[in-house]
């Protein structure tokens, strides 16, 4: 895999690009390590080149959104431009690959409507190409178990089991997710029996996938898989011997935090294991003693990641890109809204601001109640003259938008409103400044892909220090635009 002149085909390779962005990132850790909450608490743009500042608080929302994907404009400052293009030169490219190119027998199927059902539109399109990869990977290592580690209401592995006829251990740490997986497999095995009999078809219908309800914290349990009894369904079947799974191929689809990790160590640990194919996700959950670093030329180099720094990961450069003007400006405001509670709490409340709290989804559900009154809203007639009267509305709707955010932002975490809280003055005191969030927001967030390519890189590197005995690669398998978190790491045993 190439992105520039940079490529990570062999070992020497992968620490080169490594070491090259380590020493790039590391004059910009005010960066990686800040928190947009405390945007207006601690003046953080103050630590941007102020030329840079300076230039972006006039430029178009929809161009400032475009930073993270690499594009820039011919007037920004010379030395903007190149930190955004040498960022993207760094980062893993994203485009979705060519996957009969690469993999060996891949047939990428659509999946019908008794296997799709329930599914979204971005679960469906990753069901449909990773349960094609990993069919692929099966044939190419030989018959073996796959074992969906992280399964969810078991989608994938539902698919692998009926629709390309494999053997699969679905393992989830709910309970309810297990029975959710049973009760779907039942319906459609209810279903193809049912064509089989109507065709006359004289195959066997595939049982579906096992289930297994057990919290994966180790090693050890995923390579206690291979003593699985066919027959359970529990976690009380890790303790069993007979019927051994001799040949295991583990599959994550986004499996969180450190899963990914152990599904890398239990394949280089666990012979049983002939393949692995991963995509990590929520690499702000990775622990920092376990998850990152893992290779040994990281550790060597003593480089870690903050907890911001990991939750900048995670962010998705085609996700902002694609928003338009208006949408771009509710993820500016809405930014602005959390940097001013974040001064509320900081006057009224040090002692749970101490806390580093979180309001949870205020901000999804506040834009999705400004997108549905838009909607509701009766059309403007005239939309190209706006005097003061107007200009007096327009603050004072944002006004009362921050009032609203506030009261919903207190009530999350529990807090009584302070008799001598002025949330108006609050914001009137923030907003000289918030026309300067959306291009610090953007610069941080143009480091995310950058950070993610880095943990990537890492796992590559645990793999590829293993010696010859290890084929792996890492290939962006979905359309990023539908699935930001695309890039799959596939290794097999020579």
């Amino acid at each position: 895999m190439k992105s520039g002149k940079y490529s990570c085909n062999t070992s020497l390779e992968t620490v080169e690009w490594i070491t090259t962005i380590i020493d790039f990132l590391k004059p910009f850790s005010f960066l990686i390590n800040s928190h947009v909450g405390n945007f207006l608490k601690d003046k953080l743009w103050e630590a941007v080149d102020e030329e840079w500042m300076s230039c972006l608080r006039n430029e178009k929302p929809e161009n400032i959104l475009l930073i993270p994907s690499g594009s820039v404009q011919e007037h920004w400052p010379a030395s903007l431009k190149d930190f955004v293009h040498t960022l993207r030169s760094l980062s893993l490219p994203r485009e979705q690959a060519e996957l009969q190119e690469i993999l060996a027998d891949v047939n990428t199927a659509p999946l019908s409507t008794v296997l799709s059902q329930g599914m979204n539109l971005k679960k469906k399109h990753e069901v449909e190409v990773l349960s094609s990869v990993v069919s692929s990977v099966v044939s190419s290592v030989g018959d073996s178990t796959v074992v969906d580690v992280g399964s969810g209401q078991g989608y994938l592995a539902q698919v692998l089991s009926f629709q390309y006829k494999h053997s699969v251990v679905a393992i989830d740490s709910s309970y309810h997710h297990g029975k959710v997986t049973d009760a779907r497999a039942a319906r459609i095995r209810k279903h193809f029996a049912a064509q089989m009999r109507k065709t006359g078809s004289g195959n066997k219908c595939p049982d579906g996938p096992m289930t297994i309800t057990c919290r994966v914290l180790s090693t050890e349990m995923l390579k206690s898989l291979t003593d699985v009894p066919l027959e359970k369904n529990d976690a009380s079947a890790l303790n069993e011997t007979p019927n051994r799974l001799c040949s295991l191929v583990l599959a994550g689809l986004h499996a969180c935090g450190d899963l990914s990790v152990t599904m890398l160590r239990t394949f280089m640990e666990c012979k049983e294991v002939k393949a692995v194919v991963s995509i990590g996700c929520c690499y702000n959950l990775l622990s920092e003693d376990a998850g990152f670093p893992i290779s040994a030329c990281l550790e060597s180099l003593g480089f870690s990641l903050s907890k911001n720094a990991r939750n900048l990961a995670c962010q998705s450069a085609e996700r902002w890109s694609s928003l338009g003007e208006e949408a771009g400006l509710q993820n500016f405001e809405l930014h602005s809204f959390r940097a001013a509670f974040q001064m509320v709490l900081w006057k009224h409340y040090p002692e749970v601001l101490a806390t580093s709290p979180s309001i949870g989804r205020q901000g999804k559900a506040f834009r999705n109640q400004k997108q549905r009154e838009a909607r509701e809203a009766p059309a403007t007639v005239d939309t190209s003259r706006e005097d003061t009267n107007d200009k007096k509305s327009m603050t004072h709707t944002t006004s009362s938008s921050f009032e609203k955010f506030c009261k919903s932002a207190l009530s999350s975490l529990n807090l009584e409103h302070p008799q001598d809280l002025d949330l108006s003055a609050t914001w009137n005191e923030a907003k000289a400044f918030t026309e300067l969030i959306g291009p610090y927001w953007s610069i941080r967030a143009s480091l995310g892909p950058v950070l993610e390519t880095l943990i990537l890189l890492d796992r590559l590197m645990f793999l590829q220090e293993q010696g010859d005995s290890i084929e792996v690669e890492m290939i962006p398998i979905f359309d990023p635009t539908i699935s930001p978190r695309n890039v799959a790491i596939i290794a097999k045993r020579r």
